[in-house]
């Protein structure tokens, strides 16, 4: 199970930008792929997962309305479109993957990617 990251970079409040997750060695249809961010000072924070079976989302009460995961099974990428960012969504952002079933603690994550670094300030 391989994993990595693309797509940070720095934008001012209000912008946007899409993660990538390129995955490798396994099939989405057999594992959940998580989004998880760190700040600086911070622990870990769950944002957001899509299942494996049905492509069923899932995003952290801060994220929701704002951030959007989705998946590319022939590529075998998968995406967090993040609009309206706040300088509270800096951080660095990995992917990471479980077996089948999306779960909201960042802990229950077997396999991890590098992150990429996402920095919102004006």
């Amino acid at each position: 199970v391989q994993l990595q990251a693309s797509g940070g970079g720095s934008v001012q409040p209000g912008g946007s930008l899409r993660l990538s997750c390129a995955a490798s060695g396994f099939s989405l249809d057999l594992y959940a792929i998580g989004w998880v961010r760190q700040a600086p000072g911070k622990v870990r924070e769950w944002v957001s997962c899509i299942s494996a079976r049905d492509g069923t989302t899932y995003y952290g009460d801060s994220v929701k309305g704002r951030f959007a995961i989705s998946r590319d099974k022939v590529k075998n990428m998968v995406y967090l479109q993040i609009d309206n960012l706040k300088p509270e969504d800096t951080g660095v952002y990995y992917c990471a993957a479980r077996q089948r079933v999306c779960n909201s603690d960042w802990l229950q994550y077997s396999d991890w990617g590098q992150g990429t670094q996402v920095t919102v300030s004006s």
